[in-house]
């Protein structure tokens, strides 16, 4: 089994949590905050948008189940990768879409997989895509938000349209857990 580690920042890290924890050889996903210059920054911090971080999940996946390439397609059909800064109602840098590379070669596969779905999108795409800096884990209440919170309203008007729409569109690369 080939472990390997991708970083993936588009909105709201419930939501992006929410739809890799049901891709088929992904083995974790933990939401967190990375890009910024505070060490070990708070929520609350993170919502003031002074941080400079953007919330972000952490994949740790079986490249010999799942692609990298696979994940960064999936990253770009959750998202909207056009908008600055925001997602839908959510908007401030921390919601910002960003890519953080493991490895020269995440990079370039980031870039071709972007350029190839920029021919999809009427407006530029602004998604980041730089090296992995520091990644400081989100608070525990975090961690399987949608699982635990699927009732709450922000779940069931942003995070359950991501959901069905990840099922919709990956159903042969969906977990079976």
């Amino acid at each position: 089994m080939a472990l390997e580690i991708a970083t993936f920042g588009g909105g709201c890290f419930w939501c992006t949590e929410a739809v890799f924890q049901q891709i088929r050889g992904i083995k974790s996903v933990e939401p967190g905050y990375s890009g910024g210059q505070v060490d070990d920054p708070s929520y609350d911090q993170i919502c003031e948008g002074s941080t400079g971080h953007a919330e972000v999940v952490r994949l740790i996946f079986d490249n010999a189940a799942v692609s990298y390439k696979a994940l960064v397609e999936i990253f770009f059909a959750i998202h909207d990768p056009t908008t600055l800064n925001r997602q839908g109602s959510d908007v401030g840098t921390q919601y910002r879409s960003v890519i953080f590379c493991q490895s020269e070669e995440q990079k370039i596969c980031a870039a071709a997989v972007m350029a190839d779905v920029a021919t999809k999108w009427e407006k530029p795409i602004v998604t980041a895509i730089e090296m992995a800096p520091m990644f400081y884990p989100a608070e525990d209440y975090h961690h399987n938000y949608f699982k635990m919170n699927s009732q709450q309203r922000y779940c069931t008007l942003v995070v359950a349209p991501k959901v069905a729409k990840a099922r919709q569109f990956f159903s042969g690369s969906l977990s079976s857990r």
